[in-house]
């Protein structure tokens, strides 16, 4: 088949779930066009199936704000036109899905037919696509879809709760692939980032108000109390200050590294003991399924997708968002004696074994092919 994909090219989970799809699908044999405003983060073009259309909007003094929806609904009648792709597989419903539907007309008025699979990945429906301005557009984009599928079933919950949605929405889950683990690393490598016997607790995230950051600061201050530890934070955004400054009130700012963004991840996790997941709203939890395939345990809250894919006591522990000492005492159970935690490390792969590619990726393949059966 000849798929194109539209996501956000960014370090979101959405963007990285949409292009390691395309990844896997190449490497299946598919011919996959990623079409966004910039080469997305995780892309590499080695692979001849895989080829990346650059959307440009170009500057116009009329516009206060550029129109990416109309200049993306554009390149993706070029796009489809010149390449005949098979099906169209937006990732967010707004704008992605709206610009898609509007190519799909476009298109059918020169007898082309292409269908649209909308996948819907959380903040285009439980943030933004929930609100007025938006509200109308995103239950139109999700109802003329050809095939609607959720990263998770509390997801799916959310929207037909928030939406009057007519449409029927599949289940299917971000997923890892088992084969990009990396062990290789060197434990001088290790000693970078902390002590012998320090113990690596890890957050990754966008640093948004969501992630609840400083409660991960918080739950961090508990632990080092009770043993040598360091604390990696990985990415960057709006909460990164007001983390950095509660690390120095706190008297710990020599205990916490602040990365930024990183290309690296596999081995900040390779080297992690634990990996800690606070947030108010998660709708699948990525960032806890990657940690797990490195062997980290996580200590997270119960919020929307997580308890999908964060078993409680077994690749970690669930707690209610904003309970600082229910998720440091769990997180200091794991800690404080070895045994416990190559138990846990061990049970937090097994479990993310469940979301490998090779379980995943078949069935966005079988509803590409009733899309087309359908059209």
């Amino acid at each position: 088949m000849k798929i194109a994909i539209v996501c956000y090219p960014t370090f979101g989970g959405s963007g990285v779930v949409a292009t390691e799809l395309g990844i896997a699908l190449a490497k299946l044999n598919h011919e996959v066009h990623f079409i966004t405003y910039k080469q997305p983060v995780r892309l590499e073009l080695l692979n001849p199936n895989i080829h990346f259309h650059e959307v440009n909007v170009p500057t116009y003094p009329l516009f206060h704000y550029q129109p990416y929806e109309l200049a993306l609904s554009s390149k993706l009648v070029d796009t489809i036109k010149k390449y005949e792709i098979d099906v169209l597989h937006v990732h967010y419903a707004i704008p992605h899905a709206y610009a898609g539907y509007m190519a799909k007309k476009m298109l059918e008025e020169e007898g082309i037919y292409v269908p649209m699979v909308t996948t819907l990945h959380g903040t285009d429906i439980t943030l933004v696509g929930n609100h007025p301005f938006y509200k109308t557009a995103v239950t139109f984009s999700i109802n003329n879809s050809d095939i609607v599928t959720s990263v998770s079933q509390n997801l799916k919950d959310d929207t037909l709760r928030l939406f009057d949605i007519t449409n029927e929405i599949k289940v299917v889950p971000n997923f890892i692939d088992l084969t990009h683990q990396k062990t290789s690393f060197t434990d001088c490598q290790r000693d970078v980032m902390a002590l012998p016997e320090e113990r690596i607790v890890t957050h990754i995230s966008n640093f948004r108000a969501v992630k609840r950051i400083t409660d991960i600061v918080d739950v961090f201050y508990n632990i080092q109390k009770e043993m040598p530890a360091k604390l990696l934070m990985v990415g960057d955004g709006p909460e990164r200050k007001p983390a950095e400054q509660k690390c120095k009130e706190l008297g710990i700012k020599d205990k916490v590294i602040f990365l930024g963004n990183s290309n690296e991840i596999d081995k900040i996790l390779c080297f992690s003991d634990l990996f800690l997941l606070p947030s108010e709203r998660e709708s699948f939890g990525l960032a806890a399924l990657e940690a797990m395939v490195n062997k980290v345990p996580v200590i997270s809250s119960n919020a929307g997708g997580i308890p999908e894919v964060n078993n409680h006591g077994v690749s970690g522990y669930l707690s209610n968002v904003g309970d600082i000492q229910d998720m440091s005492k769990n997180a200091i159970k794991i800690l404080k004696d070895d045994v416990v935690l190559e138990q846990f490390k061990q049970r937090a792969y097994a479990e993310a074994q469940k979301f490998d590619v090779n379980e995943i990726v078949p069935k966005y393949i079988a509803l590409y092919e009733s899309a087309l059966a359908i059209s």
